[in-house]
């Protein structure tokens, strides 16, 4: 399956999610950035709430590319063990780099002026994301709406590997993934038009209606 862009994987996703729409105590959560992008068209289509799940890769120190793991901006840390044990990282160390993270995130959601998430007791939460590759940034932000209050957590993504698929599922209350292609190689790889989503394009589709 091959999306056309964000928007279009968005709108494909509502269509799988009809049963939430303008479902009271429900709301839409994108992962940034391009999450934010997948998640205002869910919105839109579903006339829900949006916002943003405030969750960031974990790069590894003296490699930022290489994903280890993913934060949250309060305590939440997920990471690959084997990977961080390889190469060579101890407790202290991945500690360390999840605290500079946390910071920068904190202060990036500050800069964007979307603040910090409100509790979400008692809702059921649609966590999206433009698709998953490791996972991480997917755990990460299923943790962090359930420890913020979730009574449901829908995790509803376009695109995924097959074996993170089998790994993330469980973890939700429900899941949605429009396609597991094999072999998998990069979620870009499947979208036909894959730009950067800028600060100002999430800053302006948080503001543009449909949020918390």
């Amino acid at each position: 399956m091959i999306f056309r862009d964000r928007v279009d994987a968005g709108e494909r996703l509502a269509a799988a999610l009809q049963r939430y729409r303008d479902a009271p105590d429900t709301v839409v959560l994108g992962i940034p950035r391009g999450g934010v992008v997948v998640a205002k068209a869910i919105a839109v289509e579903l006339y829900l709430p949006l916002s943003i799940c405030p969750v960031r890769k974990l790069g590894a120190p003296g490699n930022s590319e290489l994903a280890i793991g993913a934060v949250d901006d309060d305590g939440v840390l997920v990471f690959d063990r084997k990977l961080s044990r390889h190469i060579g990282l101890t407790d202290e160390d991945l500690a360390r780099a999840a605290e500079r993270q946390r910071a920068e995130l904190r202060a990036w959601l500050s800069a964007l002026g979307a603040g910090t998430l409100p509790p979400l007791d008692g809702r059921t939460v649609i966590l999206t994301d433009d698709g998953v590759a490791t996972g991480y940034t997917a755990q990460a932000g299923v943790e962090t709406v359930r420890r913020r209050g979730a009574h449901r957590v829908v995790l509803a993504v376009p695109v995924a590997p097959p074996d993170t698929a089998e790994w993330l599922a469980p973890q939700v209350d429900e899941f949605v993934c429009l396609a597991r292609p094999e072999p998998f190689y990069a979620v870009g790889n499947f979208f036909e038009e894959w730009p950067q989503v800028t600060d100002d394009e999430v800053r302006a589709l948080l503001l543009a209606g449909n949020t918390l």
